[in-house]
């Protein structure tokens, strides 16, 4: 018995000390929360804690049901990674424009009035960007997404090389090769449930030939089955293989897998592998491009600059302002990471909108159905066709309104900072998380109307001119964030606007789709199911995106 009772205190001891710890943090930053002067809820678990995020909607999902009793509380409500989503603007108008989230780690102050957010992005050197939540990016070497101050200015002077009209433009052509070799596999199945994973296919091809000139033709994902799966030594595939995991790779980093070689089971062994191959597709074609802008032979070859070729040259002749090779493999991946699945996840919640409300696609085709008059869709123009397809564009801007792909986080970092809230002067202290409340921005009535909630995106269209001609509406400042604010905004915002709206452009002037009846259901109940669907099924993993859309199967129609 002896024995045994040491050993129990052995155990127990470490675990009472670390919840004494645990739990004396959060009263510290309680405390301090409260000294700031807003509203604060206090949660029991860090919402960033990694074995929470793994369980935590499961648990709640538990606890709720067996104690209802919890459901209203701040545990319930806050302590879930992505309860801004389902919550919206709702804590706001509760608790006013600014309120802390107390957690076990740090404090988190949540911003949802436009002016607060705009002040806050112009003042980036007090608050820059939470370098601890974006290291994981830093999969092969650092870069745009994960740096700050003078380092960021420095590679941001590089990446915008890389987003010229000329790249607009090219990635407009093949996106528009790649979305009719995508329609033409599409309609050729009597339904579909992978339109996430060709959507998926159809961004990361633009993003390897674009990026890196990689050319490969679009397949479909019964297509690739066919043909024997992924490969694992093509660079698209072994990068696809590495996005696909990303939350994997970035919790382990490719040094450990590489360390475990041979300990690892299939899964991890097959990353373990794609990450291998990857670095040495990078390798080989840094060292090819290198060649290539030192002797200057690139200015003779056919075909566009690629992104690489933009990186190189630019570092070649900024010296010691250009990347290193570490920083230009973190940018490569990063420009691949941002450029394909935040894009890849708003072609999926879009499709799944317009599968659940005909009205809209036949608005955009009558749109591009006016534009391009007698043309066929593979002949649509960059130069001539992209600003006037406003309303595919619209499209893409109401999506992301409702579900942005990334929110950014800033915080105080080492320095107490203030903010001015109305006459109040709040005093911030170091290490304190503050949050763009992107999900309340976005879909506040006050901004946006009582149908703030309703993905509805001809709101974002307006009438001007004595001819009624179209416009896009511009929101106020501040009150729209989807692609970040201020200096430190997404580089890819156009780029990316340009390959959602060619890829709309070529799939709905001629076809429609529609979900697929379920037994005795009718095609209206049908579609009030999947825009119940996309409002159930969006959550966070990485990146915000559909979790199953597989459930939903669709079905391509010609006009």
């Amino acid at each position: 018995m002896g024995l045994l009772s040491t050993a129990l205190w052995a155990v127990a001891i470490p675990i009472i000390l670390f919840l004494a710890h645990t739990y004396l943090t959060l009263l510290r930053n309680y405390i301090n929360a409260l000294k700031i002067g807003v509203p604060v809820r206090a949660i029991p678990i860090d919402q960033i804690n990694p074995f929470w995020m793994i369980m935590d909607k499961k648990v709640l999902a538990f606890l709720k049901r067996y104690l209802p009793f919890l459901r209203g509380t701040s545990f319930a409500r806050f302590n879930w990674r992505g309860f801004e989503i389902a919550e919206r603007y709702k804590p706001h108008h509760e608790l006013g424009d600014v309120y802390i989230v107390s957690t076990t780690g740090r404090n988190w102050l949540y911003l949802g009035d436009p002016d607060l957010v705009t002040e806050m992005f112009k003042r980036r050197n007090d608050f820059p960007r939470c370098s601890e939540l974006t290291k994981p990016l830093n999969v092969f070497g650092t870069n745009l997404g994960t740096s700050d101050g003078a380092e960021w200015r420095r590679q941001r002077k590089v990446i915008a090389t890389c987003f010229t009209e000329q790249a607009n433009a090219f990635a407009w052509s093949d996106t528009v090769t790649r979305a009719h070799d995508m329609l033409r596999y599409w309609i050729s199945q009597p339904s579909l449930t992978t339109a996430a994973d060709d959507l998926r296919t159809l961004s990361l091809g633009i993003m390897s030939q674009v990026g890196f000139g990689e050319d490969s033709r679009f397949e479909g994902h019964q297509e690739r089955l066919r043909a024997g799966g992924t490969s694992t030594t093509s660079h698209k595939d072994t990068l696809q293989e590495i996005l696909e995991n990303c939350v994997l790779i970035m919790a382990l980093g490719p040094e450990v897998l590489a360390k475990l070689e041979g300990w690892l089971p299939k899964k991890l062994e097959n990353l373990r592998h794609a990450c291998v191959v990857f670095q040495s597709h990078m390798t080989r074609m840094y060292e090819e491009t290198k060649t290539k802008v030192a002797n200057r032979t690139f200015q003779t070859s056919t075909g566009p600059r690629n992104f690489l070729t933009s990186l190189v040259q630019a570092s070649h002749k900024m010296t010691s302002e250009g990347l290193t090779e570490k920083q230009l493999y973190g940018n490569m991946f990063m420009l691949a990471f941002a450029g394909h699945d935040t894009v890849a996840h708003t072609f999926t919640f879009a499709t799944l909108f317009l599968a659940g409300s005909p009205e809209i696609q036949d608005w955009i085709s009558e749109e591009v159905r006016s534009v391009l008059g007698d043309r066929d869709t593979k002949d649509l123009d960059y130069e001539r066709d992209f600003p006037r397809l406003k309303r595919c564009l619209a499209v893409m801007l109401e999506t992301v309104r409702l579900y942005s792909p990334v929110a950014m986080a800033r915080w105080t970092e080492s320095q107490a900072q203030t903010l001015q809230v109305g006459e109040k002067t709040l005093v911030l202290p170091p290490n304190t998380l503050v949050i763009p409340s992107y999900s309340s921005l976005h879909t506040d009535p006050r901004w946006w109307g009582e149908d703030s909630l309703t993905w509805r995106p001809t709101r974002w269209i307006e009438k001007s001119g004595p001819d009624g001609e179209e416009e896009l509406m511009t929101p106020r400042k501040g009150t729209f964030l989807g692609w970040s604010e201020g200096m430190q905004d997404c580089p890819g915002r156009k780029f990316s606007k340009v390959e959602f709206v060619a890829t709309m452009a070529t799939l709905f002037r001629d076809w429609r789709v529609d979900p697929v009846l379920l037994d005795g259901e009718s095609l209206a109940q049908a579609r009030k199911r999947v825009l119940d669907f996309i409002v159930a099924d969006a959550a966070p993993v990485l990146l915000l995106q559909m979790t199953h859309p597989e459930r939903v199967p669709l079905i391509w129609k010609r006009r």
